[in-house]
């Protein structure tokens, strides 16, 4: 895990705009988006951010649903543990603190 993401919802239309400029700037341009079908909420194949799409794509039932991967070309792939929208605020702290404590700070979302 290189994060902790706790969205407000499983709409990522609308979440993911906040995510991504939150996001470090060493980490570059996030192009696309790796999610499971499963329990997000997405209409049409991209989001608009900052005048540019990034796209969007389904994985299968194998990936982990409590996860999401961010891509950016000729940089890497960043997978963040993704905390339930319906948590505590206690359950959260402790979900981000296990996924961050395996990361070096200087992977860390912001």
């Amino acid at each position: 895990m290189d994060g902790a993401w706790w969205p407000r919802s499983y709409d990522l239309t609308t979440e993911l705009p906040g995510l991504l400029a939150a996001l470090p700037l060493r980490w570059g341009h996030i192009t696309s988006v790796l999610v499971n079908g499963a329990m997000w909420s997405l209409s049409g194949d991209g989001v608009p951010v900052e005048d540019q799409q990034v796209h969007l794509r389904r994985t299968g039932p194998s990936r982990a649903e409590d996860t999401v991967c961010l891509l950016t070309p000729g940089q890497g792939r960043w997978d963040l543990l993704v905390v339930p929208p319906s948590a505590t605020v206690e359950e959260a702290e402790r979900l981000m603190e296990t996924a961050t404590a395996q990361t070096p700070a200087a992977g860390r979302p912001a």
